[in-house]
């Protein structure tokens, strides 16, 4: 470091009259010579108990920051008038930093640092300072304060307040656009001297860009920096403090500078002529190929519009721009015809959307190119020469009559042969057929306007060489009307007439329709059959509107002698050729009122204002369907509840032996004999006729006689199948069951299996095999169950 000569003062001023002086005092620290810093403290030199009004004087100490010396560092001395140099007095050093990084001898009064000093951490030192006695530990001095202040050094280099800036310009500026500001600080004192003093300059970056050396602003320096050269720039520029000047500290930081993008650039196709080829098949509306005109711009500024400027193929093609690629695309506008013709030759251009008027110095924004499209020749359908065909045939036309021809031809220069034929799908009923050779459509079934009044079809053209080359085309026919269709009531008529009615009465008017059509409106006539124009009743007035009235003819009618008149009505019409019907009118005879409304006619009311109305007839239906379920389903409960179970215990068991060598009435016949009978033969049943058939002669049932308790079970059973066996009307008796009884004389005795569970010792069956070939299934069964213990 420098050696650096401090001197510092400070003048205590007595109340009493006396000098204050300095007492000089050298101590060296450092190694380098230096005045003493010496803090007189001036008193009153008498023992006085009352002293007067004192104060310290102070003045500033001076330490140098970031002190590398290997003793601590010197700050100066404290010293007392009242000090006598005998030790009496101490000094005390109170404050900022004192006993830790301020320390004094109380003997000496010397001050001095402990530790380096920083002016950026903390600048100024506040502290005090008394001299006290050692033996009474009262001040000798009222205490007074002193400031240590801390000599800047140039210890901080500048520092941005950036790492790396990021700016932009539009390409091709002036020379001297600004671009971007830094600023870097300095933590020095900036009162003190040139450390703090910043001064910018550029380290790289020129000839493109310059800075201000005081404010840091940073400028082009260069004319016309194109984008599309170069796009990208990095400038560092350097902050020096002490003026810049030798010895000072520095920092840089980094400038990225992207030139932004102008239209200066106008788009340019890189070949001057395009082809393609589209075959005549082709679409509309499809693309046949892609041009491309290249712009070094970017974004809106290298955007394209496509256009065709002239060409024999002006109105054949149109271009679109595709907004990703910026290409140019060809797509076909009119149907293409490779004999028609097969060479197109175009002219287009490509001009940017968005033009800067600064540069059109630079040329037209535009650029030209011809395009040529070769027409490719495909194998295509025949050719109808409409798109659509009408015609029109009478409904009475006789079968295989034309009615219309379609034409059809290939558009190929081979010109191929082609067969016509009906799409069957549009006419399902076969109504019309086609030449295959010639087209001509002719009628295969009658026809009828009133039934159907247009008929669609589709023909099918096809080269006879190649059918899947066809097409189709519509075909309408429509049929005319001939009047075939005599006209007829507009509705079913059936009026009436009141026996009190006057003559000339209107009692009901007529009209007409016809299924044939009229182009001049239809115009009936109305009049009586012949047979009934003399002695009718009633008479009929043309109205000569299409209607007719008809009126009664005399006064009163008597309902008794006629209930019903029938009057026949001749409808014409004044078509060519004239048809006619006769249709009759139902005229009914009632009883009126004065006001002649309807009472009640002879045979049936027309109108019923008395009976019953629909509902309450529905509801009374309802009701008597409902009681007859509710009988049937009551009539079937009692029918259950009186059919005894099958089992009614475990010792009623029975056995039931069913014959079926009988063509009868199948399961009709299998009806078990009730055991109820045997067990009360008076309760015997009426004779049961069979289900199945209808007896020939019906013979009154017979009631048989009573059996008493005692009879004996077999008399009774005998006695039923000889009386069976006698009644004619009497089902076969195939069905014999018994219970708890064998009978008698049975040579292989009981069959039943009833009673094998009680049997003690194993039976021997094998007597089954002697009874004949009925019995031998059993033989079979048993004999083998035998063999198989035996086993």
């Amino acid at each position: 470091m420098m050696r650096t000569y401090h001197c510092f003062w400070l003048l205590f001023w007595a109340g009493q009259p006396h000098l204050s002086f300095l007492t000089p005092l050298s101590k060296r620290t450092s190694g380098f010579p230096e005045k003493e810093k010496v803090l007189v403290l001036s008193g009153n030199s008498r023992q006085d108990l009352h002293r007067s009004k004192r104060s310290w004087m102070w003045n500033q100490f001076f330490l140098l920051e970031e002190y590398t010396g290997t003793d601590y560092q010197y700050v100066g001395k404290l010293h007392s008038d009242q000090d006598k140099g005998d030790g009496s007095l101490k000094y005390i050093l109170s404050g900022d930093g004192a006993g830790d990084l301020f320390i004094i001898n109380e003997n000496t009064g010397d001050i001095q640092a402990t530790k380096r000093l920083d002016r950026e951490e903390k600048p100024v030192y506040i502290l005090r300072a008394q001299a006290i006695n050692r033996r009474t530990g009262r001040p000798v001095e009222p205490e007074s304060e002193f400031i240590i202040k801390i000599h800047d050094i140039n210890d901080n280099e500048p520092m941005f307040t950036k790492d790396v800036y990021n700016a932009s310009i539009p390409e091709m500026s002036d020379v001297g656009t600004f671009v971007v500001q830094v600023t870097a600080t300095d933590a020095d004192d900036p009162t003190y001297g040139n450390s703090a003093k910043v001064v910018y300059s550029i380290l790289q970056g020129q000839p493109y860009f310059s800075v201000e050396s005081e404010t840091g602003i940073i400028k082009t320096a260069l004319l016309n920096m194109d984008r599309e050269n170069r796009e990208q720039y990095q400038v560092v520029i350097q902050a020096k403090d002490m003026g810049g000047q030798m010895g000072g500290l520095s920092g840089t930081t980094t400038v990225n500078i992207t030139l932004t993008d102008v239209n200066d650039n106008p788009p340019r196709f890189p070949q001057s002529t395009y082809q393609f080829r589209a075959p005549e098949s082709v679409p509309l509306d499809s693309p046949i190929g892609r041009i491309k005109a290249n712009d070094a711009d970017v974004d809106e500024n290298a955007e394209i519009e496509y256009s065709i400027t002239e060409g024999d193929g002006y109105d054949m093609f149109g271009i679109t721009t595709d907004k990703d690629t910026q290409e140019g695309i060809i797509t076909v506008k009119k149907a293409l015809d490779f004999e028609s013709k097969n060479l197109y030759i175009l002219k287009v251009e490509a001009t940017n959307t968005h033009v800067d008027p600064r540069f059109l110095y630079l040329g037209p924004f535009k650029d030209s190119a011809t395009v040529r499209i070769q027409v490719e020749d495909v194998d295509e359908p025949p050719m109808f020469s409409r798109p659509a065909y009408i015609m029109e045939v009478k409904e009475d036309v006789p079968l295989n009559s034309v009615i219309g021809t379609v034409t059809a031809q290939d558009p190929d220069a081979a010109k191929n042969p082609v067969k016509y034929s009906v799409d069957r799908h549009t006419d399902m009923d076969r109504v019309f057929n086609i030449n295959s050779g010639n087209g001509s459509i002719f009628t295969s079934k009658p026809l009828d306007r009133e039934t159907l009044l247009w008929h669609n079809i589709t023909v099918i053209a096809a080269e006879i060489n190649n059918p899947k080359q066809s097409s189709r085309v519509p075909v309408f026919i429509k049929v005319l009307d001939v009047n075939d269709n005599a006209p007829e009531f507009a509705m079913f008529y059936e009026t009436f007439v009141c026996e009190n009615a006057k003559a000339e009465q209107l009692i009901q008017t007529l009209s007409a329709v016809d299924k044939d059509d009229s182009y001049n409106g239809h115009q009936f006539s109305f009049s009586l059959a012949p047979e009934a124009a003399s002695s009718s009743n009633f008479t009929l007035q043309d109205n000569r509107d299409n209607t007719a009235g008809i009126f009664t003819r005399k006064t009163r009618y008597n309902r008794h002698e006629t209930s019903t008149y029938f009057l026949p009505v001749v409808i014409s019409d004044n078509d060519y050729p004239i048809q006619s019907s006769t249709e009759t009118v139902t005229i009914r005879v009632c009883a009126c009122d004065h006001r002649g409304k309807m009472l009640s006619c002879n045979a049936e009311a027309l109108i019923h204002p008395t009976g019953l109305s629909t509902g309450a007839l529905i509801a009374i239906l309802l009701c008597i369907i409902i009681l007859l379920v509710t009988v049937v389903l009551f009539a079937a409960l009692r029918r259950q509840r009186k059919k005894e179970p099958l089992i009614i215990s475990k010792e009623d068991i029975r056995d039931n032996i069913v014959s079926y060598n009988d063509e009868g009435g199948g399961e009709e016949d299998t009806q078990a004999f009730d055991i109820g009978t045997l067990r009360n033969p008076e309760a015997i049943d009426d004779n049961k006729l069979r289900r199945d058939i209808v007896p020939e002669t019906l013979f009154l049932p017979r009631r048989t006689a009573t059996a008493r308790d005692n009879t004996d079970v077999r008399d009774f059973i005998n006695q039923r199948l000889k009386e069976n066996d006698t009644d004619p009307t009497a089902p076969p008796y195939d069905s014999l069951a018994t219970y708890a009884y064998e009978g008698n004389g049975s040579v292989a005795e009981s069959l039943s299996s009833l009673e094998s569970v009680t049997t003690d010792g194993d039976q021997d069956y094998d007597y089954l095999s002697d009874w004949g070939p009925r019995f031998k299934k059993l033989a079979d069964m048993y004999g083998s169950m035998d063999s198989d213990k035996d086993s």
